[in-house]
């Protein structure tokens, strides 16, 4: 810190920073730590410190928990906002209610949550909103895909058991 603050000290008196020394210090100092989260309840972005996702952080802006250890449901309007503006890892399970493969993983995917506590967990219906779930070319259902700072980084098709929904999520 005391580098950092030489640094910007350097380069205020410089010149270099006139108008932008906020900018440089955002840049400097807080995003590398921090991670985004947007919170299950409000959708609000929040940043949060990486050091303090596991000391369960709450919203911002609502008060609720960010990390709740419990899938929750996306719809059309949620789903490309918490995909794209979650830094921490995001499972996103793509089912149907005909398919009854999804609706027995359902549980299992509700209790693997509950063991990884510092992973969101969300589901979206793809039969109620299609058209959200269409840019993923999602092929056959149930499919799990894990997603980190908007991209993926896994997909897994088929019903699992809980036990083999977290080795997957911490492989």
């Amino acid at each position: 810190i005391v580098v950092r603050f030489f640094v910007i000290n350097t380069l205020l008196s410089m010149g270099a920073l006139i108008g932008q020394p906020m900018l440089l210090y955002r840049s400097l100092i807080m995003n590398e730590q921090n991670s985004h989260l947007v919170c299950p309840h409000c959708q609000a972005t929040n940043r949060i410190p990486v050091a303090k996702l596991s000391a369960a952080p709450n919203c911002g802006k609502c008060g609720q928990p960010l990390l709740t250890g419990s899938p929750h449901e996306l719809n059309a309007q949620t789903v490309g906002k918490v995909i794209q503006k979650n830094e921490v890892l995001t499972i996103v399970d793509f089912w149907a209610s005909w398919c009854q493969p999804c609706l027995m993983m359902a549980p299992q995917f509700k209790a693997a949550a509950a063991k990884l506590p510092q992973v969101v967990f969300a589901k979206i219906q793809t039969d109620k909103y299609e058209q959200a779930a269409a840019p993923y070319n999602i092929r056959s259902l149930p499919t799990m895909v894990a997603f980190k700072n908007g991209r993926e980084v896994a997909r897994q098709s088929g019903a699992l058991p809980s036990d083999q929904i977290v080795q997957w999520v911490k492989s």
